[in-house]
């Protein structure tokens, strides 16, 4: 359950994921692959559309700036 002052958890597309990260598709997948960011769910059964809980992101994002 979220607490009041945290926004629900939503899901993210393609532009909107590149727009918050900052990373190529072909980076974000090979980060994807070695287990280096987060991955990507099928939005729909038997579909071909994907995204990225905004969550995730969000922490992915955080960790890369405490990293620098």
């Amino acid at each position: 359950m979220n607490s009041p002052n945290q926004t629900p958890d939503r899901f993210v597309r393609e532009a909107e994921r590149r727009a918050i990260t900052s990373i190529s598709r072909t980076t974000a997948w090979t980060l994807e692959r070695k287990g280096l960011f987060p991955k990507r769910r099928h939005l729909y059964p038997q579909s071909t559309a994907v995204g990225w809980l905004l969550s995730e992101l969000n922490e992915w994002v955080a960790s890369r700036e405490s990293n620098c």
